[in-house]
């Protein structure tokens, strides 16, 4: 018998993921507050992963929003050439192993606030396209 309560989506896409807004406010107050520590380390090393291993995972959401936008500009455009260089960046820096350091986590927000900047840049980059006056 069989009684698991479980949905198995496929979803190969990643349509539902785009349907979902980022909460995009805690990530940059923590994005805020992480960038402006300085001198020594102050948590333990178990804390400093913990921290750099929810920016990654955040970053790495913004990342599939980034890519999402850029693939509805033409290939040609100024916004997705920067978008693609940003990505790529993104890609080596998130492939990198998570440390339990400050200079670690300040890397891993300074990808989020890139991003995010990259994804703003976009959104700007399709208004005028919804603006657009209508041939009246």
């Amino acid at each position: 018998m069989h009684t698991s309560s479980h949905t198995v989506l496929y979803d190969p896409d990643g349509l539902i993921e785009a349907e979902l807004p980022l909460d995009r406010e805690p990530y940059e107050c923590l994005v805020k507050a992480v960038l402006a520590w300085t001198g020594e380390d102050t948590l333990a090393d178990r804390d400093y992963e913990q921290i750099a291993l929810q920016l990654t995972g955040h970053a790495r959401a913004v990342a599939s929003d980034v890519r999402r936008r850029a693939d509805q500009l033409p290939k040609s455009s100024g916004p997705r050439a920067l978008a693609d260089v940003v990505l790529r960046e993104a890609e080596g820096r998130l492939s990198a192993p998570i440390e339990g350091t400050v200079h670690c986590v300040q890397n891993r927000a300074r990808m989020v606030r890139a991003l995010y900047e990259r994804l703003d840049g976009l959104e700007a980059a399709h208004a005028p396209e919804r603006a657009a006056p209508s041939g009246s």
